[in-house]
């Protein structure tokens, strides 16, 4: 399953790692069964003896002659790397569980390295035959941030990757979006069943289900649910049969039960260390280094960044405390990156006084010695940042200081140069 990602990047001002927690197909499963979404139903296993005994209990539960199992990583596209495999008995679903346990899983979505799948999904069969054709859907609830409306995203062509729908045949993408005041209205739903081309008992069901989907999205507190595909079974059943959930950071403090589905070792271990020590750290790709105080200068120093010609290699908030300490915690996992080249800080002295973070950082460099091994940029504005400035450039450390944005990008690109 692909994120229909160009779409969510236009109506989203910010990237979506920056307030998301990810979670498994199979939490964001139990999450929509809570609030009555038909879902294919499934058992997780860490390993293959546990997979034969799942798939033996949903045979007993469901009837299910054959099993799905599907990888549980944070990323789309599970199918094409291997993933996601179809066992027609026990001997294939402990062969198939072995060899997608442990597994280094690319897929679109990954890294060139991939990532470890440590658990696996074992689901039951939901392409039995009957009275009708199965048919797929593709539906999404997220936030359209420039109208400042939750949107509900669907199409017939479901199982598909969904931006080759967009960029081919975009007129078979609908979208519905709720006014919050008044909620997803009756007439929503059915109108979202009718342009599914669905009649009968499955535009009911999907009636039905289109309504408990939009009540899991914001019961929650999600940012997004994709729902790829949803099925129509062949005895006309609508049921999603996969899920790709995420969960909105900052009310987390409100779910602490969805708190708790955190799997660190489907994060970037970096961003992890940083969160545990309270800094607000995001990795990206470039090779500037970026240490900030405040969101949105952040931001400011990015697009700085790239005025200079160069890719930001993080962002990194140290938020209005910047003394030695917090200072040294920052460049030490700044530099876990080894694509940074050189690190720039900018720091604006409002709440701290720019003398005292040119002091942090001066003290930090002597304390951290021959660890840091790449040329530090340090732009302090702000009160007494004239001080600041003299404290860098007396310190004997080979720090180079600025005062302008300019000054402090053409400082990066001497050092780049």
């Amino acid at each position: 399953m692909l994120l229909l990602s160009h779409f969510y990047s236009e109506i989203n001002s910010e990237p979506d790692k920056f307030y998301i927690m990810n979670i498994h197909e199979y939490q964001g499963k139990e999450i929509l069964a809570s609030y009555g979404v038909r879902i294919q139903r499934g058992i997780v296993a860490n390993n293959a003896v546990e997979a034969v005994a799942a798939a033996k209990q949903l045979t007993a539960e469901t009837g299910t002659g054959w099993h799905v199992i599907k990888a549980q990583i944070h990323a789309g596209g599970r199918g094409k790397g291997g993933g996601v495999k179809l066992a027609k008995n026990l001997q294939q679903v402990e062969e198939i569980a072995g060899q997608i346990i442990g597994m280094q899983l690319i897929t679109p979505q990954t890294s060139a390295e991939g990532k470890k799948v440590n658990k696996v999904l074992v689901a039951e069969d939901v392409y039995y035959p009957g009275e009708s054709e199965t048919s797929e859907f593709y539906v999404s609830v997220l936030l359209n941030r420039a109208t400042g409306r939750n949107m509900i995203m669907y199409s017939t062509e479901g199982g598909m990757d969904i931006e080759e729908v967009a960029e081919h045949t975009p007129h078979l993408i609908f979208t519905e979006e709720v006014d919050p005041s008044v909620g997803l209205q009756g007439f929503q739903a059915r109108r979202i069943a009718f342009n599914l081309g669905l009649s009968g008992n499955a535009f009911k069901e999907m009636v039905k289900f289109i309504d408990a989907l939009y009540n899991a999205y914001i019961g929650s507190d999600a940012s997004m649910f994709e729902i790829n595909p949803v099925l129509k079974t062949s005895d006309n059943k609508i049921m999603a049969v996969d899920a790709k959930v995420n969960i909105d950071d900052n009310a987390l403090y409100r779910q602490p039960k969805y708190a708790e589905m955190r799997d660190i070792r489907e994060e970037n271990p970096i961003e992890v260390e940083a969160k545990e020590v309270g800094l607000n750290y995001v990795d990206l790709d470039g090779t500037v280094g970026c240490m900030v105080n405040g969101a949105g200068l952040a931001m400011a120093t990015m697009d700085l960044i790239k005025y200079a010609g160069f890719e930001p290699a993080n962002f990194l908030d140290v938020g209005g405390t910047a003394d030695a300490k917090r200072v040294e915690t920052a460049f030490r996992i700044i530099l876990k990156d080894p694509n940074v080249k050189a690190i720039l800080i900018n720091i604006f002295g409002g709440i701290v006084r720019c003398d005292r973070v040119a002091q942090g950082v001066v003290d930090a460099y002597k304390n951290m010695g021959d660890a840091i091994n790449v040329p530090i940029i340090v732009r302090l504005q702000g009160t007494n940042a004239e001080i600041a400035k003299e404290l860098i450039d007396n310190s004997g450390m080979p720090i180079l200081s600025a005062v302008q944005f300019q000054e402090a990008a053409d400082q990066v690109k001497a050092a780049l140069s």
